[in-house]
């Protein structure tokens, strides 16, 4: 199921489902630590005698932001009850708090007493036993608490402060259903306290005659000294201050880089969009995370929760492309922080810095050693710095880092490589699925050393300029060489070195757009040209959702055995490289079009309140797997920056007359 609503500072993340329910809470890092686990959170109304929870049929939800911002606008409405819910949901841009405003409307006559209840099943720390909760009669409040994490809940009407009444309890112990049952009569059992695998639920009470407003909210922090007083600044500048202050931050930090207003204005909302949903997932000490979507346990008992560099680094390129610096520079010091002594990056990491779970083995069939690297991840990280360098030329930053990591990734780049071939050895692909030498990879491993060869040069390491130039260049020849099919006229996903042979992997894979997205080839030349024309004829899916599928006979979360018409499910970022591709090619604006109308694809298969799957169905275009996934946002992000550019530059031409008519 995916998280319709993010909302985030970089500290606390909150993110809801498409039945409002808080399905994720992590903190004090953006990925770590899940304090729900994936499990619903509820919210209820109860009036007249009756009780819903708003995740219950009967509903009608609409799930979305505020323009411009991490404020959501969500309505809820009950034709039976005759209520209209409106809520605006954020975090706190100043403070580690999350708040939500509710508007509550009357749709009968006459005035009624409504009764909202909030439940929290917490897993802190990401497990289910040693937590505590209870009401803190001072605060009005409910505490949640194990070991360094506190979180404290509470409420207010328009005239009293806390919760009106609570309940504590136990939750998935000897068949108990938790305490969001006590609440279904209308009213609470005020159980002060419970320890062990424990929920709560709080109450706050309205009198509506046409509209009344509620607030609630959670506050986060290490002791209880913290969050009480993260509750009683809330009080002390009222709620609505915090709503302004984040709408108003998130509508400056949205449009303040190279905005590019002069697109489709459909194009530019939904990049603003993709902007703020990355941002939810990227945490401020720099770990820019793949996604934050505990659904995915279901597939692998394990979440996309890590920072790969390899996504890192294409997301921060993106981020640099729309002017986001700052943000960038911080996960490049994250990542000179992670980097193995080696040179290399592990497979994944913790938001924290530490290793990340890896399903890479160290040792081959035989019990041979093998690194369980993709060597991409350490060549792309090169390859961003070397282009925020180009946008920035920070040099001050690039000596704090030139040492810890541009020489040790670059070394290791340059000599992990097979003596036979001159090609970059055998690693694990993009897709982390198998073993070779990836033409994705050798194109990244190449932009990786002549972004290093340049950073060698400006502070006089001429012995290591010159070898990672001459590394580089082998590598290019051997890619040329080994890596291009003359007879099938077409790049190769990959090759596998067998005992001094060289064998192909013949399948048509969109990967080899790492070519054209490193700077490897240039759009002219023919057998890009060619490459990528069989390779959009074979991977666009046929059928009316349409799209780019990753590879032939992709059978991650397959959902058809029709592997003629769907050769596997959609990803956007396969269908935005293919837009790529297209306006590297541009001679003339309306040849723009075509990308601009693969950006409009993502905009019909987004969710409603923008959020981009990883991939969807091919049939109905149904979110799979993860949603948001960040790789998603970032490469509509970086698509729109090359759209812009591209227009810019043609435009600059003083002897095209289309040109100058839109000019």
């Amino acid at each position: 199921m995916p998280r319709d609503l993010p909302v985030c500072n970089g500290n606390l993340l909150v993110a809801f489902d498409d039945r409002y329910n808080l399905r994720e809470l992590y903190y004090p890092y953006v990925g770590q630590y899940n304090h729900t686990m994936g499990y619903p959170c509820r919210f209820g109304v109860w009036c007249d005698g009756r009780m819903t929870w708003v995740s219950d049929d009967g509903w009608e939800r609409s799930l979305k932001y505020e323009d411009d911002t991490l404020v959501t606008c969500v309505e809820l409405v009950h034709q039976d009850m005759g209520l209209k819910l409106t809520c605006h949901d954020c975090v706190d841009c100043s403070s580690d708090v999350y708040l939500r405003k509710i508007v509550v409307e009357n749709l009968k006559d006459g005035e009624r007493d409504v009764r909202l209840f909030w439940h929290l099943d917490l897993n802190i720390a990401g497990s289910r036993e040693g937590d505590t909760a209870y009401y803190d009669p001072r605060q009005k409040a409910l505490i949640h608490y194990k070991g360094r994490h506190w979180i404290l809940i509470s409420g207010a009407n328009e005239r009293d402060w806390g919760l009106s009444s609570y309940a504590v309890g136990i939750i998935g112990h000897h068949k108990a259903q938790g305490t969001w049952r006590d609440a279904e009569d209308g009213s609470l059992s005020r159980n002060p306290i419970s320890q062990g695998t424990v929920d709560s639920v709080g109450r706050v009470m309205v009198r509506v005659k046409d509209k009344a407003v509620a607030y609630y909210w959670i506050c986060t922090g290490s002791d209880m000294a913290e969050v009480t007083a993260l509750d009683q600044n809330i009080r002390s500048v009222g709620p609505e201050t915090i709503l302004r202050r984040v709408r108003t931050y998130w509508k400056f930090w949205v449009t303040k880089g190279d905005n590019p207003t002069e697109l489709p204005a459909d194009v530019v909302k939904f990049y603003h969009r993709s902007l703020l949903v990355l941002r939810t997932q990227i945490d401020n000490r720099g770990a820019i995370i793949a996604a934050n979507d505990s659904d995915v346990m279901q597939y692998n008992r394990d979440s996309y929760s890590y920072l790969w560099p390899r996504d890192g680094a294409l997301v921060a390129h993106a981020l640099d492309l729309a002017g986001y610096h700052e943000t960038t520079r911080r996960f490049f010091t994250f990542c000179a922080d992670i980097i193995d002594p080696s040179g290399y990056f592990w497979h994944k990491y913790n938001p924290d810095g530490s290793v990340g779970s890896s399903w890479h083995p160290w040792a081959d069939h035989n019990g041979n050693p093998q690194l369980p690297i993709q060597e991409d991840e350490t060549a792309l990280v090169l390859f961003a710095l070397g282009r925020h360098f180009e946008m920035q030329s920070d040099v001050d930053y690039l000596r704090g880092v030139y040492k810890s990591l541009i020489e040790p990734a670059a070394d290791f780049l340059a000599s992990f490589r097979d003596d036979a071939t001159g090609l970059p050895e055998m690693c694990w692909d993009l897709w982390e699925e198998r073993r070779g030498v990836h033409t994705f990879t050798a194109a990244s491993v190449w932009a990786g050393l002549m972004a290093a060869a340049r950073f060698a040069d400006i502070f006089g390491d001429a012995d290591r300029s010159r070898r990672y130039l001459r590394s580089a260049d082998e590598i290019r020849h051997a890619i040329d060489k080994h890596l291009y099919s003359p007879e099938d006229r077409r790049f190769l996903r990959s090759v596998s070195l067998e005992d001094g042979r060289v064998v192909p992997d013949r399948t048509i894979d969109v990967s080899v757009m790492g070519l054209l997205i490193c700077g490897f080839l240039d759009p002219e030349d023919a057998r890009l040209r060619e490459t990528m024309e069989n390779l959009e004829a074979t991977l666009w899916v046929r059928t009316p959702v349409g799209g780019v599928a990753r590879y032939q006979r992709d059978n991650y979360y397959q959902v058809s055995g029709d592997l003629e018409n769907v050769p596997g499910n959609p990803w956007f970022l396969c269908t935005m490289w293919l837009a790529q591709w297209r306006i590297s090619c541009a001679k003339t604006l309306s040849d723009l079009d075509g990308a601009i109308e693969l950006l409009r694809w993502c905009i019909r298969h987004a969710l409603p309140s923008g959020v981009m799957a990883e991939q969807i169905n091919p049939y109905n275009g149904a979110p799979i797997s993860v949603s948001p996934l960040t790789w998603s946002h970032a490469t509509y992000v970086s698509t729109v920056c090359q759209l812009r550019d591209k227009r810019r530059m043609l435009l600059a031409k003083p002897d095209d007359e289309e040109l100058q008519e839109a000019a």
